[in-house]
């Protein structure tokens, strides 16, 4: 009978225990990262989500805002009332041009109209979107309206409110591009002086055009779902399966995902969920929903439910290849196990001990032990093996940090021009103001509020006003020292922070020298653009003592200065030197 030595029954007993462990660690780390991989993708699309969800809040309140904006324009009255007397045509030609340059700079505007509150809601001034011109309806081709819920249910509002309708297709005549698409309207009353209602503005947003435009920095492969509060799909990938119920059928998003259920019900207001494969035409999906109220003070009763998804094989591609990588490893290390076992169990005891030790210290605080590779066997294969699996993990642990120092970055400062965000500049100037303390020192801190910035945003737009504003950045950071800082906290508010100034000298020249800065013109886009600045200058410790009271008498001088006529800068005043505290 055939007897095996204990180099064969090692050999044996190794690569059977080999086997089976590394089969069991490749099963737990495939299903773990695989898992791990799931969680974090349904994390980033519901960050996504998340952060669509609040630009289609935003405009909303951008559209509330343009209504009430146009309702306000000294001519809608005058053409409400005018009407009776047939004297309105300059007054209805101002109010034309305002409509068509809002829907120039508004693309998901289709359709903006004054309607009259008597006769029957006829249209009074309709300014349509056909293409990429933009159509003034003769008086012949106005319709009454006044049976439409989001005509009668403005008539009843009061002057400075806004009503939001139901998302509906737009099956009105005459509608031009609007025909046939989801549409939201957003209408506000005009008032007379004496508070009557006259009229109302209605302006038809293109949702379909509006999310187009939102999703467009998401990746191409994200999908974007709209559902009223009954769960009807508004907007879908497949745009048969929309707005089923104006067909006769009922087609509900939480049939298709089962935890949206619990947003419609309104337990909940984000749920992710994982759509497993059906057919090869209907890949596995991974998607993430939140629940969006809007309108008058985005009433809960009213909300929409959004979401995005993304096909299940592009978050798990990278599974696949882990789980070949991991066969591999496995198959390599059964054979390296059974050789070594085999040619010398007892010096096969020691190199695999100190390659546990050397993965050990790697678990425990990712130092990195290179084990000796010399060797031309298996030993020396696996300790190449296991160095090279410690640089890649040690490689990706450095991408990670890196992510994470991005993310940090992103977090403080300003995502436009990249300077600290408020967060980050008080964080600093609580450093300075303890520093300041320490060495018994002054630092001074000023407020930068640019003067015309308004004007210009809305004659050219926000890609010019953008570009502004990252030019007043540069020039601010031109204007100061390296161990000074420059933060951006609002929209055209700045802050400077002086440290180590000996006098309040000192400050007022770097405050002049940014006022003069700031005067020069400057040239976008081919636009001569000319701006100035209030700036606002208060000294730790001789104005306070604090940071609170330090910024607010730094922001008083600074609308001081603004309140004397802008382009300059003041210094703060303590009536009570005994209150600068």
């Amino acid at each position: 009978m055939m007897r095996f030595g204990i180099a064969a029954k090692l050999a044996l007993l190794l690569l059977g225990f080999g086997f089976l462990s590394m089969g069991l660690v490749g099963t737990v780390a495939y299903t773990n990262s695989r898992t791990t991989v799931l969680e974090s993708a349904q994390r980033e699309l519901l960050t996504a989500t998340q952060v669509l969800g609040r630009q289609f809040q935003t405009n909303m309140e951008i559209v509330s805002s343009d209504a009430l904006m146009l309702s306000r324009l000294p001519s809608a009255p005058r053409v409400a009332q005018a009407r009776l007397t047939q004297d309105h045509s300059a007054d209805e030609a101002a109010l034309v041009a305002a409509f068509e340059a809002l829907m120039v700079v508004r693309p998901a505007y289709f359709q903006v109209r004054l309607i009259s509150a008597a006769q029957h809601g006829l249209e009074l001034v309709r300014v349509d979107r056909d293409g990429a011109n933009l159509i003034t309806v003769a008086a012949a081709d106005m319709q009454e309206k006044s049976h439409n819920a989001y005509v009668f249910n403005t008539l009843a509002l009061g002057a400075g409110q806004v009503y939001l309708s139901d998302i509906s297709l737009n099956h009105e005549q005459g509608a031009h591009d609007g025909l046939d698409k989801p549409t939201l309207r957003v209408a506000t009353p005009v008032t007379a002086a004496d508070g009557s209602v006259l009229a109302l503005v209605v302006i038809n947003l293109d949702l379909n055009g509006l999310f187009e435009r939102l999703k467009a920095d998401l990746p191409s492969a994200y999908q974007v779902y709209l559902s009223n509060h009954w769960g009807d799909y508004l907007i879908h990938p497949n745009p048969a399966e929309a707005f089923g119920f104006d067909a006769g059928r009922r087609i509900f998003i939480q049939d298709a995902f089962k935890p949206v259920a619990d947003l419609i019900k309104g337990t909940g207001g984000s749920a992710v969920t994982s759509v497993p494969p059906i057919t090869q035409r209907s890949p596995g999906l991974v998607a993430a929903f939140v629940r969006l109220p809007y309108g008058a003070q985005r009433d809960e009763q009213r909300f929409v439910v959004l979401g995005l998804s993304q096909p299940m094989a592009q978050v798990v591609k990278q599974i696949e290849h882990l789980g070949w990588r991991t066969l591999q490893v496995m198959l390599a290390g059964g054979v390296g196990a059974l050789l070594l076992a085999v040619l010398l169990a007892r010096l096969v005891t020691q190199p695999l001990k100190r390659m546990t030790e050397a993965m050990q210290g790697f678990a425990e605080d990712q130092t990195v032990s290179l084990l000796n590779d010399n060797r031309q066997d298996e030993i020396g294969v696996l300790a190449a093996s296991l160095n090279a699996m410690q640089n890649t993990l040690v490689s990706n642990l450095q991408e990670l940090n890196a992510s994470r120092d991005a993310i940090e970055q992103l977090a403080q400062h300003d995502p436009l021009t990249g300077l600290p965000n408020r967060a980050l500049f008080q964080d600093r100037l609580v450093q300075a103001m303890t520093q300041a303390e320490r060495d018994h020192g002054a630092l001074a801190l000023m407020f930068v509020d640019l003067d015309g910035f308004k004007p210009v945003n809305d004659l050219y737009g926000h890609q010019v006003g953008d570009e502004l504003l990252n030019v007043v950045a540069q020039r601010l950071q031109d204007c100061v020292r390296r161990m000074d800082t420059v933060g951006r906290i609002g929209g055209d508010e700045f802050v400077v922070l002086l440290p180590l100034v000996s006098s309040v000298h000192d400050a007022v020249v770097v405050a002049e020298k940014i006022c003069q800065s700031l005067h020069e013109a400057v040239n976008i886009e081919g636009h001569h653009v000319m701006i100035s600045a209030s700036v606002g200058v208060a000294l730790y410790p001789d104005h306070a003592h604090d940071m609170k009271t330090l910024i607010h008498f730094a922001d008083t001088a600074m609308y001081l200065a603004k309140k004397a006529g802008g382009s300059q800068m003041k210094v703060a005043v303590v009536a009570n030197p005994d209150r600068a505290v």
